[in-house]
C-alpha cells in the first residue's frame, strides 16, 4: 500500500471561500463516481459499469465494476485518485488477499468486481476536507489492472468522482433572468412616469449587465477544455443565448429539421448506451500523469448515467466540445441547438410586441374609464407605433450576440439545407438592419454638427428620431454617437471567433483575448457612456471580460501550466465572477427599486453634461410663448408634429427650414450660423441642476407646468428652460 499527497494549503483556502457561496451542500460527506471511460486504447478489460463510493461517516470504500475481461493470470489492482491534475491518493491491493475468488486468478469472460473495505485513518486524514465541500470537484479515479509478476498494465478504467455539489443550478439561472428582466421593466415604468433620466440609466446598466451575462455564456461555448467548475458556472448563463430546454420547443426543432431533409441526433437520448465524451480540462491532466499516455483519448471525458456504457468500443464514443457540450448539459440534442435558440428569440420578439399592444389598450381603457389621468403615459399613447419600432430595434440589439454565434456556428454544422438558409438570412438581415440604423444615427449627428455645432440637437429634438433610433445612442454621451458601431463590431468579431472557431480552441482563446483587450483599452481611453458612473460600470464589466479571456488562454494549456495551477485558476475565475455578478445584480435591484417606488428618482442622477435635456420636445403642451417659439424653430408647425429629421436623406439646409410656416424663416438664419444662446434664467437653472422633472415624458423631457395657462418664470420656483434652448453644460 502506497500513499502520496501534495500540499493543499492554498487550494484549500480558495475552495473554502468558494464553498461559502454554495448553499446547495449535502449533509452527508460522500464521494461517488459519476461517469466512466477507458483510459487505455488496447485495454483487455471492457467496462460496462463502474461505481465507486466512499462514505466519510463509516470510512468505507465500495468499488463495483462490471465488464468483460480477456486477462488471464494473477493481477494486482491499483487505484489512483487524481484531483486538479495531481495524484493525491494511490492504493494497491491483491485480489487474493481481499478474498475476491473470481479474480484470483483472473479468467477470460464476464467479470464482476464487488469490493468493500475500510479505509485506514491514516489515509483519511490526508484527504483534504475541501474534497467534500468544493462544488464541481475536478477529480478522477483510475482503476489499473497490473500483472503481479511483470507489472505490465493490462487494462485501465477511468471514473470521474463527484461530491454531489455543483454551481450549475437551473433555479439560479431563472433568478438571474428575472432580475435582469426586472431592470428592463423598471426602466420602462420610470420612462412612462416621466423619470426619463432614471429610465435611461437603469436601461443602460441593465443592457450592460445582460451583455456581461452573454460574455459568460460565450466563455462556456468555446471549444477550450474548461475546468469543471468553470463549465458549470458558465452554464448558468446559457439562457441568455436561448439555450433553454423545453420539451415542445425541442419537438418543434426536431420536426422542422426532419421536414427539411435533416437527420436529428440522438446524443441525449442514447446517453445510457453510448459514451458521451464531454471535453473537460481534468481529462488531459489525468492522461499526462499516466505511465502510458493515450493520445487517442487525451481530449475525451465521459458523461453517462448510472447504466454505464462500453468503454473500449471507440466507435461508440461521441466527442462533444464547445457549443455541443453546452447543449448536451442543457439536455438539448446537438442538432436542435440552433433551432432552439432561434425559436426562443422569435418567441421573445412576439411577447414584446404583444406586451406593448396590450399595454396600449389597457392605458386607453383606463383613461376612458376615468381610472387613470389623461396625461399618464401620454408620450407612449400618442406615438406608440414609433415606440414599438424602437423597441423592436432594441430587441434586435439584445439578440444580436446570440444570433451571431448560433447562425455562424450553424454554417459549420449544417443540420439541414433549409436551416442553413434560415441562419444566413437571419444573421445578414440583422447585420444589415443594425448597420443601416447605426449609419442613420451617424448621418443625423453629423448633420446636427454641421448645422448647430452640436450633435445632440437633432438626435434629441425630434421625438420620432429619439423614439425610433434612441436605443443606439442614449446610453452614450452626444459626442460619442458613433460608439454603437464600435460596440456592434466588437460583438460581431467576438461572436465569429466563438461560432466559427469550434475546431481550434487556441485560435478562439487568442482571438477573444485580443478583441477584449482592444475594447477594454478603447473604453478606458474614450469613456463613451453618458456619465462617470455609467462609464465606471461598463469599464468594470470589461475588466472582468478581459481577465476571463486571460484565464481562457491558460486553459488551452498553451503555456504548459501544471494541473494544480489550472484548477486553482478555475476556482478563482468562478469566485471572482460570482462576487462581481452578485454585486451588479444588487446594484440593479436597488436602482430598479428606486425607479419604481421613489417619488422623484431623478435626484439620484446628475443632468447630462451634453445638454440633451434642452432639446427634448414636450409632446403634451407648450405652456408659454417661448416654448411655442421653440416649436417653430424646430419646424413643428401648428400641429405639434415633429419635423422628422430622419426622413431627410440629402442634408438639411436653411431652405428646408424656411418651408415651415410662421416666422421659421427668420429662425433658420439664426440656426444656420450659430446656436441660439441660452437665456440667463435657463443657463442658471441648468448649471445648478434645478430641474424638477417628475412630469416629463419620453427621454429627458424638460420640466413643464401642469397648468394650461402660461405662467411667468420665477427663479424662486426653479427656472425652466424652453425645450429648444441649450444650456451651458455642453462639453
Amino acid at each position: 500500500m502506497r500513499f502520496g499527497f501534495p500540499s493543499w494549503g492554498a487550494l484549500a483556502g480558495l475552495s473554502l471561500a468558494l464553498s461559502s457561496f454554495t448553499s446547495f451542500v449535502s449533509a452527508d460527506e460522500i464521494l461517488y463516481s459519476s461517469s466512466l471511460t477507458s483510459c487505455q486504447d488496447d485495454s483487455k478489460f471492457t467496462a460496462t459499469e463502474a461505481n465507486i463510493n466512499f462514505w466519510m461517516s463509516n470510512k468505507t470504500l465500495k468499488v463495483d465494476v462490471l465488464g468483460t475481461s480477456t486477462i488471464t493470470g494473477n493481477v494486482s489492482i491499483e487505484l489512483d485518485i487524481i484531483a486538479y491534475g495531481l495524484n493525491i491518493f494511490q492504493y494497491t491491493f491483491n485480489p487474493c488477499d481481499a478474498g475476491l475468488l473470481g479474480m484470483c486468478p483472473m479468467n477470460a469472460g464476464p467479470l464482476n468486481i464487488p469490493i468493500t473495505f475500510p479505509v485506514p485513518d491514516s489515509a483519511i486524514k490526508q484527504i483534504p476536507g475541501v474534497a467534500f465541500t468544493v462544488p464541481d470537484l475536478d477529480a478522477v479515479v483510475n482503476v489499473n489492472f497490473n500483472s503481479s509478476t511483470t507489472r505490465e498494465r493490462f487494462a485501465c478504467v477511468s471514473v470521474r468522482m463527484s461530491n454531489g455539489k455543483t454551481v450549475y443550478v437551473p433555479a439560479v439561472s431563472w433568478v438571474i433572468a428575472i432580475i435582469t428582466g426586472l431592470g428592463l421593466v423598471a426602466a420602462a415604468v420610470a420612462s412612462g412616469m416621466g423619470h426619463s433620466n432614471t429610465s435611461a440609466h437603469v436601461a443602460a446598466n441593465t443592457m450592460s449587465l445582460f451583455g456581461y451575462f452573454q460574455s459568460q455564456a460565450f466563455l462556456g461555448m468555446t471549444a477550450v477544455r474548461l475546468p469543471p467548475i468553470v463549465a458549470s458556472w458558465t452554464q448558468d448563463f446559457q439562457w441568455s443565448m436561448g439555450i433553454i430546454s423545453v420539451g415542445f420547443i425541442q419537438n418543434i426543432a426536431e420536426w422542422y429539421q426532419r421536414s427539411t431533409g435533416g437527420t436529428p441526433s440522438n446524443t441525449v437520448a442514447d446517453r445510457a448506451t453510448r459514451i458521451i465524451e464531454v471535453q473537460k480540462r481534468s481529462v488531459e491532466m489525468t492522461y499526462k500523469l499516466m505511465t502510458r499516455g493515450i493520445e487517442t483519448m487525451r481530449n475525451l471525458y465521459p458523461r453517462t448515467n448510472g447504466a454505464g456504457a462500453s468503454g473500449a468500443d471507440t466507435s461508440n464514443v461521441i466527442i462533444l466540445r464547445g457549443i455541443e457540450r453546452v447543449g448536451f448539459r442543457a439536455n438539448i440534442e446537438k442538432t436542435d441547438i440552433f433551432m432552439t435558440g432561434y425559436i426562443f428569440f422569435i418567441v421573445f420578439v412576439m411577447f414584446v410586441v404583444l406586451f406593448v399592444v396590450l399595454f396600449k389598450l389597457i392605458c386607453e381603457g383606463l383613461v376612458r374609464a376615468g381610472r387613470m389621468k389623461g396625461d399618464k403615459f401620454i408620450d407612449f399613447r400618442n406615438g406608440w407605433t414609433t415606440v414599438l419600432k424602437g423597441i423592436l430595434f432594441r430587441v434586435a440589439l439584445i439578440g444580436f450576440p446570440q444570433m451571431v454565434v448560433l447562425c455562424f456556428w450553424e454554417l459549420t454544422t449544417r443540420d439541414s439545407a433549409a436551416i442553413v438558409v434560415l441562419a444566413i438570412f437571419t444573421i445578414f438581415t440583422m447585420i444589415a438592419v443594425l448597420a443601416w440604423a447605426s449609419s442613420k444615427v451617424i448621418r443625423l449627428a453629423r448633420r446636427s454638427i454641421n448645422m448647430h455645432k452640436n450633435p445632440a440637437y437633432i438626435l434629441y429634438s425630434d421625438p420620432v428620431t429619439l423614439n425610433k433610433w434612441g436605443f443606439l445612442y442614449v446610453s452614450y454621451k452626444a459626442t460619442a454617437y458613433y460608439w454603437v458601431v464600435v460596440a456592434l463590431g466588437y460583438i460581431l468579431v467576438k461572436g465569429l471567433f466563438v461560432g466559427l472557431g469550434q475546431g481550434s480552441p487556441v485560435t478562439q482563446a487568442i482571438g477573444i483575448l485580443v478583441i477584449d483587450a482592444a475594447y477594454f483599452i478603447a473604453l478606458c481611453v474614450l469613456r463613451p457612456y453618458m456619465d462617470k458612473k455609467t462609464n465606471a460600470f461598463n469599464i468594470s464589466i470589461q475588466v472582468m471580460n478581459f481577465l476571463n479571456a486571460i484565464f481562457l488562454l491558460f486553459f488551452t494549456n498553451i503555456f504548459g501550466a501544471p494541473g494544480i495551477v489550472v484548477g486553482a485558476m478555475g476556482i478563482i475565475l468562478f469566485f471572482v465572477n460570482a462576487v462581481f455578478a452578485l454585486v451588479l445584480l444588487i446594484l440593479l435591484l436597488v436602482a430598479s427599486g428606486f425607479a419604481i417606488f421613489s417619488k422623484n428618482p431623478d435626484v439620484r442622477y446628475a443632468p447630462m453634461r451634453d445638454d440633451r435635456g434642452s432639446f427634448i420636445k414636450s409632446q403634451t403642451h407648450l405652456p408659454n410663448e417661448l416654448d411655442a417659439l421653440g416649436a417653430t424653430a424646430r419646424g413643428e408647425g401648428r400641429g405639434g408634429k415633429g419635423s422628422r429629421f430622419e426622413d431627410d436623406e440629402d442634408g438639411y439646409s436653411s431652405s428646408d427650414i424656411s418651408r415651415v410656416g410662421g416666422n421659421s424663416s427668420s429662425m433658420a438664419g439664426r440656426y444656420e450660423g450659430q446656436p441660439v444662446p441660452p437665456s440667463p434664467n435657463t443657463q442658471t437653472a441648468y448649471s445648478n441642476g434645478m430641474y424638477n422633472d417628475s412630469e416629463k415624458g419620453g427621454y429627458y423631457a424638460p420640466p413643464r407646468s401642469t397648468t394650461a395657462s402660461p405662467a411667468p418664470v420665477a427663479k424662486s420656483n426653479g427656472a425652466r428652460a424652453s425645450p429648444w434652448q441649450r444650456g451651458a453644460g455642453y462639453d
